[in-house]
């Protein structure tokens, strides 16, 4: 499998497992929980629009006015004042996120409603109940439970007087504050909160909201109302908004053309402010159910004043700073600035070190800003949700596998840090909520850990294979080396005791003329499979092949017998197998001749550059291809040193004498090496015994004795140390060696 095709499939497995684990609920918590919140802080604080103020009912406005620190025992008269206040100075609308639900003295809950009932523009709040009524069957308690959802609103008197009504249900602690909803439906799609405020705060280009209406759908505006001062005194709000939001749930297609109308419309573009506010509206009516707030910053972001201010500010107070709340949202509730005060706190983003959470009122602030800018946080579509998750995963999974280990960090960590700065660009100028969570700290793990795995993987199984490989060429012990570390090839070099074995085949050149190379080299093959195996049985390894030869190595600390005994048993073998060779190809063949001597020699890599070969190298190598050699003169098949052959008494050996070999200085004690001691025969054993009388004559200078001795071992057998034998006692009969003659015979060939 190519790295390529490698690093596609990893790519799909982590796009695959980062989907898997972004559509289930706790991939989904860990972005909203996690990543949301990551998003926000990289953002930081954002100003919010100058068009929402909060009015903070605090303990710095209770000791100023008097009052107790309990919001619920303060004099209602206090809140009508305040009212007025708010009017007189221009507020657009008034909301208190103030609950009204139990009634105080008539002379203050009237002074209240009848500064609602001058204003006309105060929201109050209503709150969500929820019952759970068992249900019953033929008067039988079941187990099922009934919920209901019942709305509970202000007292009558400040009921009656409001413009309108609206509740704000929120999530408790310990769940974090992350969405709201625009229109509730559970008590029957009822309006929250900021929907009713930004209705009423539009209430300035209703005219304009109607005519671009009537432009799209003439027969879908004569269903409202025309007249919104109408509107306004009917208190008809929680209406109006619900028969628009019919309008645009049964044509969708409304919103897209309103939009379009006023983007053309050149009388509206003119005046930015009731064009902000017109694409705000339709874009909330055309909006689903719930939003996610875009916080602005920790608590008191959105700007903040204290009660007590707007309330005295008739009065002159010395010190005091005037508050513009023309044309403004005023958001009236528990707003302080110590955790110690909060009686309505929610957990959030931009929760304080120090304990202090965002409030009931600033979220509805929040809320209704969002809204009024048209700044939702955004999250993506569930189309392009995947879409990020597969790709991201398929990206990086591919950068991880095919690159190598020294530059995949570098670009995944410079990929991740391109893709957060993306996501926190689009965060912070359009609201769009890109996953951070799982790309960043699920995906990117696994595909980077995943390349690892697989590489290291993949090294084992590479390294199995050169393993494998080199075992063809080298000795284990060796290639056990080179697979932990392959830079100490050229320098690995160490003295041994070494058997080397060597083997020529001979009539190999004319064999070759005969044969096309294909035809050669599946007939080598064979050979060298039948000349390999004996020595891979008894323990040797092969180290070097020339043309038709080898040679094969058993290695040791020190002279052991066991090594020397395997490389004979191997000797014997590799004969056996050609003389069965020779018998079942009668058209080719090749007689095989074994040298064996020992030793100390360096075993290690051989070379320089680029270039090395591991091998022995040493006088022993040299020797035991010299005494291969001999074998051509002697007539022989396998023969020994004596440092091979001593103590070794499982073999019938013979010796042939002491040669001193071509380029050698000194002379070589040689054995035959005949058979297994078990499986020879009488006569091979008499045959012996008379060369190594005829051996002793010849060393003796007997000649004529030393001939006789060997014309009778030659008549056990064509023996052909004999002939060798023969010709030398005719030569030094006639050319006597000397009295200082040590019985060695030079040989002046290879």
């Amino acid at each position: 499998m190519s790295r390529l095709s490698k690093a596609v499939i990893l790519g799909l497995l982590t796009g695959i497992i980062g989907l898997i684990i972004g559509l289930i609920p706790f991939g989904l918590d860990l972005e909203e929980n996690v990543g949301l919140d990551v998003l926000f802080k990289l953002r930081g604080v954002r100003q919010a629009p100058p068009d929402v103020i909060i009015v903070t009912v605090d303990k710095v406005s209770a000791d100023n006015l008097n009052l107790p620190d309990d919001l619920r025992k303060w004099p209602r008269s206090f809140h009508g004042r305040l009212t007025e206040n708010l009017v007189e100075r221009g507020a657009t609308v008034i909301v208190f996120d103030i609950s009204f639900f139990e009634p105080s003295s008539p002379k203050e809950d009237n002074a209240f409603a009848d500064a609602m009932e001058k204003a006309r523009n105060v929201v109050l709040y209503k709150c969500l109940k929820r019952e759970k009524i068992p249900l019953t069957l033929k008067g039988k308690l079941s187990s099922g439970d009934l919920n209901i959802v019942s709305l509970v609103s202000p007292i009558p008197p400040l009921s009656k007087s409001a413009a309108a009504l609206a509740p704000f249900p929120l999530p408790r602690v310990p769940v974090k504050i992350n969405q709201y909803w625009t229109f509730k439906t559970a008590a029957g799609d009822t309006p929250t909160l900021p929907v009713v405020v930004l209705q009423i705060f539009a209430m300035q280009a209703y005219n304009e909201f109607i005519y671009l209406l009537e432009k799209v759908d003439p027969d879908q505006a004569v269903i409202l109302p025309r007249n919104k001062d109408e509107i306004i005194t009917t208190r008809s709000f929680e209406r109006l908004i619900h028969t628009i939001r019919g309008i645009f749930e049964n044509k969708p297609q409304i919103a897209e053309k309103m939009l379009r109308e006023l983007q053309t419309s050149q009388s509206l573009s003119f005046d930015q402010k009731k064009y902000q506010l017109l694409q705000s509206l339709i874009k909330m009516y055309q909006s689903a159910n719930s939003q996610y707030l875009n916080f602005y910053g920790p608590p008191h972001t959105i700007s903040t004043v204290p009660y007590y201010q707007i309330l005295k500010y008739q009065e002159d107070a010395v010190g005091e700073k005037d508050t513009d709340v023309k044309g403004k949202a005023v958001f009236v509730g528990h707003s302080p600035l110590s955790q110690q005060e909060q009686i309505d706190r929610f957990y959030s983003v931009f929760s304080q070190p120090d304990g202090l959470d965002i409030s009931g009122v600033e979220i509805a602030a929040t809320a209704f800003a969002n809204l009024l800018e048209d700044k939702p946080v955004i999250p993506l579509s569930s189309g392009a949700y995947i879409a990020i998750l597969f790709l991201w995963g398929v990206t990086i999974g591919i950068i991880c596998r095919f690159f190598t280990s020294a530059i995949c960090p570098l670009l995944a960590i410079g990929l991740s840090i391109l893709y957060l700065f993306f996501a926190e660009y689009q965060f912070k100028t359009a609201g769009i909520w890109y996953p951070t969570v799982l790309p960043l700290l699920f995906q990117m793990p696994v595909a980077f850990f995943g390349a690892v795995v697989w590489k290291y993987v993949d090294s084992i199984k590479e390294k199995k294979n050169i393993k494998e490989a080199f075992r063809h060429y080298l000795p284990e012990d060796v290639v056990d080396q080179l697979a932990k570390n392959v830079s100490t090839l050229g320098a690995s070099r160490k003295v041994v005791y070494g058997i080397c074995l060597s083997t020529d085949a001979e009539q190999y050149t004319s064999l070759s003329e005969t044969m096309t190379p294909e035809e050669l080299g599946r007939f080598m093959n064979k050979y060298y499979e039948i000349v390999f195996r004996p020595v891979k049985q008894h323990g040797g390894t092969v180290s070097d092949i020339k043309g038709d030869s080898i040679l094969a190595l058993w290695v040791a600390s020190h002279s052991e017998v066991t090594p020397r005994n395997n490389a004979c048993l191997a000797a014997l073998d590799i004969a056996s197998a050609i003389n069965q060779f020779k018998q079942s190809s009668n058209t080719f063949q090749l007689p095989t001749r074994i040298g064996l001597h020992s030793g100390h020699i360096m075993l290690g890599s051989v070379g320089a550059m680029d270039h090395y070969e591991y091998r022995p190298v040493g006088d022993i190598v040299n020797t035991a291809s010299r005494i291969e050699g001999l074998n051509k003169y002697l007539g022989t098949r396998i023969l020994v040193s004596e440092e091979v052959i001593n103590q070794l008494g499982g073999f019938l050996t013979r010796k042939l004498g002491n040669f001193l070999l071509v380029g050698k200085s000194k002379p070589v004690v040689v054995y035959e090496l005949i058979c297994r001691k078990e499986e020879s025969h009488e006569q091979q054993r008499s045959a012996c015994a008379i060369f190594a009388e005829a051996l002793d004559a010849f060393r003796r200078q007997s000649w004529d004795e030393a001939r006789e001795k060997f014309l009778e071992s030659i008549r056990y057998g064509d023996d052909r140390p004999s002939r060798f034998y023969l010709g030398l006692c005719e030569h030094y009969k006639i050319n006597p060696p000397g009295k200082s003659w040590d019985g060695v015979v030079h040989m002046d060939k290879k």
